[in-house]
């Protein structure tokens, strides 16, 4: 038996308990409360997040309506119209690089969590059409599209030339004769052209014009101040008939990426399809009864357009050397007996800028000259009474200069139709005083 008194100096945390009232406790079990605690905590904390999401969400989504309520009202047209402005290509016209879209927040993509697009990324693409000279054209037709154009062109010319022959006093005092000679040309031309996509950078094309012209020339020689008008010779001149057609091809050569620009070759030539000038009906002395709508020579016109686009303009150059065919006319004109006439070729060149003011308009500017050299005739002066022919002789005119300076503006009514209205106002004295052009191409799918 062993004594009672030892159990009574033990300290009270030792004093052994009976073994109906010993439990084991686990560590595992004794931080069941504390983990209960912290998952509430989680949960509260998620909810939170989550409606704070929420709410940041439909603040995002009423600020995005607000803005595009407010690009619909500052455009002045309706989401599918400007839809449709950024994505057509409209014909001949020059699509422009697109900016990169906005990357997404760093922390979004270091977690990886997925980002929701808000609103529309503002994008740089815009379709410029270059109006300027026909000839200038544009990108080229895609493969299987083909494009008709109706064009409507006016110009006038008018010429006043004050010639003097005599002695000149000081003080401005004129002695002799004074023959002052006018001429107004006025020539309107209705033109059909058609361009047909052969490969995706081969295109032919063609023209077939309609040209009525109306020449008025008034020579009046003033001998007597008692008769400032004697000796007036008035004679109006017209004519109406198909023009001079022409047709050819253009080769695009580069693909503008990576800044460079858009390289075309094209060669195009000129057919002597209207009222030949040598064999209109003449009177006695020479002059014409009846305008002629053409030139009366074959031409060919190599040449090499460049366009390049920087946003939001495109600038455009363009040079060619027209040459042309002399022919022999064999025919008496007035005094004289016409051999041949070989007329001078006409190198040339242009350039300007067009500028897109939105998805639909956009306006150019831009100069072009054309030096036409002198033309050679070989001509042999006939006796009016024993109609002998002279001794054969060669004249050749002066060269001409002919500067424009040019406007342009383009209207993209829809995908698949532009409106060009082109302006040509002469810069020096043997250009045209103005041309105007209105061009309406329609593109369609040929096969």
């Amino acid at each position: 038996m062993r004594p009672a008194v030892c159990h009574a100096f033990l300290p009270l945390g030792l004093i052994a308990l009976p073994a109906s009232a010993q439990q084991t406790v686990s560590p595992a079990a004794a931080a069941v409360p504390a983990a209960a605690d912290g998952t509430e905590d989680l949960r509260r904390t998620l909810a939170s997040e989550r409606q704070e999401l929420e709410r940041q969400q439909r603040a995002l989504d009423e600020q995005r309506a607000r803005i595009d309520r407010l690009e619909a009202r500052l455009s002045g047209r309706s989401e599918p119209d400007r839809a449709v402005a950024q994505t057509a290509l409209p014909p001949g016209g020059v699509p422009l690089p697109a900016s990169p879209p906005p990357a997404p927040p760093r922390a979004a993509a270091a977690s990886g969590a997925q980002v929701q697009t808000v609103g529309e990324a503002p994008s740089d693409q815009r379709q410029v059409q270059v109006a300027v000279l026909a000839e200038q054209g544009g990108i080229i037709t895609k493969a299987g599209r083909a494009t008709v154009e109706v064009n409507f062109e006016y110009a006038r010319a008018d010429r006043n030339q004050v010639v003097f022959r005599g002695v000149q006093i000081p003080e401005a005092v004129l002695i002799g004769v004074f023959d002052i000679n006018e001429s107004r040309q006025d020539v309107l031309t209705v033109g059909t052209v058609g361009r047909l996509g052969l490969t995706s950078r081969l295109e032919i094309n063609g023209r077939l014009p309609f040209v009525y012209r109306s020449d008025k020339s008034v020579l009046a020689p003033v001998a007597n101040p008692s008769q400032p008008n004697a000796g007036q010779l008035d004679r109006p001149v017209s004519g109406a008939n198909i023009g001079d057609i022409d047709f050819g091809l253009r080769y695009q050569i580069t693909d503008g990426r990576d800044g460079a620009p858009y390289l075309i070759a094209g060669v195009q030539a000129v057919a002597p399809t209207g009222t030949d000038p040598f064999k209109v009906p003449r009177d006695a002395l020479g002059n014409a009864l009846k305008g002629a709508t053409g030139a009366g020579f074959w031409g060919v016109t190599p040449n090499l357009t460049a366009i390049l686009p920087t946003d939001p303009a495109v600038l455009f150059a363009t040079l060619g050397y027209t040459y042309n065919f002399a022919r022999d006319i064999n025919r008496q004109i007035g005094a004289a007996y016409i051999e041949r006439v070989a007329p001078g070729n006409q190198p040339s060149a242009s350039a300007g800028i067009a500028i897109a003011l939105n998805p639909r308009t956009s306006i150019s500017f831009g100069y072009a000259q054309t030096w036409a050299l002198g033309t050679k005739t070989r001509v042999r002066a006939l006796n009016q009474t024993t109609q002998a022919l002279g001794e054969a002789m060669t004249a050749e005119s002066r060269d001409l200069q002919i500067g424009r300076l040019l406007f342009g503006v383009s209207y993209r009514t829809s995908p698949s139709t532009t409106l060009n209205w082109n302006v040509e106002v002469g810069a020096t004295d043997d250009a045209a005083d103005v041309r105007t052009t209105l061009r309406i191409p329609f593109t369609f799918t040929a096969y």
